[in-house]
């Protein structure tokens, strides 16, 4: 069993906004629902995603949603941050 990693504060959105384009993939990330809808609910009002009803795979009606094109901008900047961040952390951990 692999060991549960906490996320950084403010990662959760951006991997939000990346699964959104990417294919299903049943349980590639779990993700307390606590978490996860109040994330999804603040990205939905801020207009990065959209949200639509439909019936799931075991004929329940499921809430799915997808990216805007503000959301893949949003993306984007996000995912530069990120880039950037995680070069300097390596640059700073590697200096030991």
């Amino acid at each position: 069993m692999a060991a549960t990693i906490e996320l950084p504060l403010g990662t959760l959105g951006l991997l939000i906004l990346q699964t959104l384009t990417l294919a299903p993939r049943p349980d590639a990330l779990r993700i307390q629902q606590g978490s996860l809808y109040p994330a999804l609910h603040r990205r939905e009002r801020r207009g990065w995603i959209s949200a639509c009803w439909g019936v799931s795979e075991n004929h329940r009606r499921a809430k799915y949603y997808e990216l805007t094109k503000t959301g893949q901008r949003q993306l984007e900047l996000e995912r530069d941050a990120w880039l950037k961040l995680t070069a300097v952390m390596a640059q700073v951990l590697g200096m030991a």
